[in-house]
């Protein structure tokens, strides 16, 4: 087998090691991951809405900048002053500061939005205590809201309020996320570009099964409590999609005549410019057929189908459409129809007029509309492990890079587009944050952080490719054991997650609670080895549907590339593999621990998918398709027909709410381990859902840890 070596460098001070400095602790990885043992950073750190100007916040005071330099400062002090002498209440803090502009600062706290006039001191404020909404989203003028109360949304504003939905069945729930946020969709409420009109999704979710969540937190309650959620599992009956219209002026609803396929997708909503018309894409259940639709605005009629995008596997829509300035009919569109996921440009009536970037690599996002000729986006041009802006002519085609150093860049734009500001940070750069001219000029460095992480023992790194058996480069990092001795032997950790959408290797600095973990667990004398196996992100379509209806297949052979690749160092004990992964990084820790020909000792497993048939329709049914579609595969990948298999040690833990991967899968895989006389270690963390937090997390790291160190 050959294994190729794409970089190697030195993170931390390896060779030269500092008997002064420290180790960690699982406090340091629980509690100061994300504080004291992060880069340092500018909070709040934004643009002004109207000027070039950008400010961030320090303790209580507001500091902002123009780009030639000139500071100023608002302080909590002076917007209390102007809040208490209008007779409202004031700020607790400055951290709900919502946005800036020459004339005016707003703030969003829990129960009110505030506006203070700058110049005049007047306060604008609206409030949302009176009915405890649930929630609630300004509009972006900032004249009103809409929010959510129950099942139905209400218009609220400085003066009233009312509903817009009034739907009694609590079945029918309007304004609210809908796919179980699948396809890009983060919210359900639309506000049109002139702030007239407001669409808004609404599901019926009637025929989706009731799944009991059992509430044992209260000690007090005889007996616990239960709590049903609606989870639509794999090829069980689904919600029900419609988008509604809300007009501000005559304050009448439409529903869009969307038709179609009953239990279909409703994505990409976006409204022209103009507000004339929106653009919805359809997706059928299977997922594999997309259409896309212009409605008008005001009636609510299917006008024309644009287009239709089809595949033997699945379409992924993502991304709404984006406009150029200035036009009323043209639009770029994200599509993956040729491998790699790249913009097309069209008009309103479904005629491609180009395909604007190409090659063998993806677009990431837009992040700035420049003019109605350029635009910046963010891609793997040139590594698939960076993130990297580049700036796009439409006309030309011509792709110019507008960032200098290589590494993981996110940039804010001033609102004209000639300047942005540049966080970024690499392999060896915690963060640097500069502003900078559109061209990629830096004009000024406004924080360069220290590395957090300097008086830690800390051991090499090195990140490189490993051959997959189709000749495909799988990128790897391994970390050293502190005092690393090549002429002993030691175990290996692999950190797993290796589903859809996540790349664990990039070209950052990495800190976090699983990252600390890695070095302490270094500390203790482990490997910690990570590769991104076939069906991860950022690699194109081919390289993410390599895994289509086999869940957990492809992911184990690629993982047993890095087992191969490990087992041909010397220093490396072959016998004393050990795997921690959660979630789909669960599922595959299970998979390896079962699937893998005994090649691992010991695994530890979080939140983990047993049966894909438990699992949810919108995520599941994509890349896994169901019992009726693809029965084979749910075969091959159910690790319950694998338990027999099972001769390390494995030890699951399970959030008894987890409302995402529910806790139904793991104990599935308890009785029928028990059934077989097969020990499984096990840990239900009460109430916890998805993730462990709070003082939990101390006791779920520190059982990681000694798992690791009593077994492997």
């Amino acid at each position: 087998m050959k294994f190729r070596f794409l970089l190697l460098f030195v993170l931390f001070g390896f060779f030269t090691f500092n008997a002064q400095k420290k180790d960690f602790s699982i406090e340091d990885v629980v509690l100061n991951s994300y504080s004291t043992l992060a880069p340092e950073n500018l909070q709040k750190l934004n643009w002004f809405t109207d000027i070039n100007r950008y400010f961030w916040i320090e303790k209580d005071v507001i500091i902002f900048e123009d780009v030639d330099g000139k500071k100023d400062k608002l302080t909590l002090d002076k917007i209390n002053q102007i809040l208490i002498s209008k007779g409202f209440e004031k700020l607790n803090s400055l951290h709900s500061l919502y946005s800036l502009s020459k004339e005016e600062v707003s703030f969003s706290e829990p129960n009110r939005f505030v506006k203070i006039q700058l110049n005049s001191g007047n306060v604008a404020e609206i409030k949302f205590s009176n009915h405890e909404f649930d929630s609630w989203e300004i509009s972006k003028n900032q004249q009103f809201a809409v929010a959510n109360l129950k099942n139905n949304i209400w218009f609220v504003d400085q003066f009233n309020s009312f509903p817009i939905t009034n739907e009694e069945n609590p079945d029918i729930i309007s304004g609210q996320t809908v796919s179980r946020n699948e396809f890009g969709i983060s919210g359900g409420i639309f506000f049109s570009p002139n702030n007239q009109k407001i669409a808004f999704y609404q599901k019926d979710v009637s025929n989706v099964t009731d799944y009991p969540i059992v509430d044992f937190t209260d000690v007090a309650n005889r007996p616990a409590k239960l709590h049903n959620i609606k989870y639509p599992m794999n090829g069980m009956p689904s919600e029900i999609l419609k988008i509604g219209v809300f007009d501000v002026k005559t304050k009448n609803v439409i529903y869009l005549n969307t038709n179609g396929e009953k239990e279909q997708y409703l994505t990409s909503v976006t409204w022209s410019p103009d507000e004339k018309y929106l653009f919805v894409a359809h997706l059928n259940r299977l997922q594999n057929h997309l259409k896309l639709f212009r409605y008008n605005a005001s009636t609510g009629e299917q006008e024309k189908l644009l287009f239709e995008e089809k595949s033997d596997k699945y379409v992924e829509p993502e991304n709404t459409l984006y406009f150029l300035p200035g036009s009323n009919d043209k639009f770029l569109w994200f599509s993956e129809r040729n491998n790699w996921n790249h913009l097309y440009l069209y008009d309103i009536d479904g005629n491609l007029i180009k395909q604007v970037t190409n090659g063998n690599w993806i677009v990431q996002s837009i992040d700035k509309m420049i003019s109605n000729n350029e635009f910046v986006i963010t891609a793997t041009k040139d590594s698939p492990i960076e993130k990297n802006q580049y700036l796009v002519n439409i006309r030309n085609g011509n792709i110019s890079k507008i960032v200098k150093e290589n590494g993981t860049h996110n940039l804010l734009f001033s609102e004209n587009g000639k300047y942005f500001i540049d966080k970024f940070s690499s392999f060896t750069i915690p963060k640097e944050i500069t502003l900078n001219k559109l061209s990629g000029e830096i004009v000024k460095i406004l924080l360069k952080s220290k590395n957090p992480l300097e008086n830690y023992n800390l051991g090499k790194q090195k990140i490189f490719t490993l051959k997959a058996s189709d000749g495909t480069d799988l990128f790897s990092r391994l970390i050293y054991p502190v005092n690393f001795d090549s002429t002993k032997k030691y175990p290996v950790i692999f950190y797993v997650y290796g589903g859809p959408h996540v790349q664990l290797i990039q070209n950052t600095f990495t800190f976090g609670r699983y990252d600390l973990w890695f070095h302490l667990m270094a500390q203790k004398g482990y490997f910690i080895f990570t590769i991104d196996n076939r069906g991860s992100d950022n690699r194109g379509l081919l390289f993410e549907q390599a895994t289509w209806h086999r869940n957990g297949s492809i992911e184990v052979e690629d993982q047993l590339v890095g087992v191969n690749y490990l087992k041909s160092l010397p220093y490396i004990d072959s016998e004393r593999f050990g795997v921690f992964g959660w979630s789909y990084g669960g599922f595959m820790t299970t998979s390896l621990m079962l699937r893998s020909n005994n090649a691992f000792k010991v695994g530890v497993a979080g939140g983990a998918v047993i049966d894909w048939r438990f699992y949810e329709i919108m995520y599941g049914e994509r890349y896994m398709g169901t019992e009726a579609t693809n029965k084979a595969g749910m075969e091959e990948t159910s690790l319950l027909n694998y338990i027999p298999n099972l001769n390390g040690k494995l030890l699951l833990v399970h959030g008894t709410s987890d409302d995402v991967v529910v806790w139904q899968q793991t104990l599935s895989f308890l009785a029928k381990a028990t059934t077989l006389n097969k020990r499984v270690d096990y840990y239900p963390y009460i109430g916890s859902k998805h993730g462990v937090g709070g003082k939990d997390a101390i006791n779920l790291y520190q059982k990681i840890t000694e798992y690791f160190l009593e077994n492997l």
